[in-house]
């Protein structure tokens, strides 16, 4: 499942909150910790990761990867953890909102 529109930047943030990666490895990292639910298309992630470099919430360098090919290294920055604590603030809330749209009011049993 791809996710919804505006969710892939705060779940790149919280993955690279754990360190540095490549591309490959955000997408695998998403995927893992999703329990393979979310499946990040390159088609999607790449864009993602420019929009969120040009924002200054992550930094990019070439690197040579553990197979010794060289890869563009993803880092978060402190203005990307600001964000990402703001992002986090606000999911949650949107959750909350959507959980209450999709609870039955009181005395009222499925249709």
């Amino acid at each position: 499942m791809e996710p919804l529109y505006g969710v892939l930047d705060l779940l790149v943030l919280r993955t690279l909150l754990f360190g540095p990666l490549h591309g490959y490895a955000i997408a695998t990292a998403i995927r893992n910790s999703s329990g393979e639910a979310l499946n990040i298309e390159f088609g999607s992630l790449y864009p993602a990761l420019k929009r969120l470099e040009l924002k200054g919430w992550i930094n990019a360098k070439w690197e040579m990867s553990e197979r010794n090919r060289r890869a563009r290294v993803y880092r978060l920055t402190p203005a990307g953890r600001k964000r990402l604590h703001q992002e986090t603030t606000e999911w949650a809330d949107f959750v909350r909102a959507v959980a209450r749209v999709l609870e039955p009011p009181d005395g009222e049993v499925g249709r």
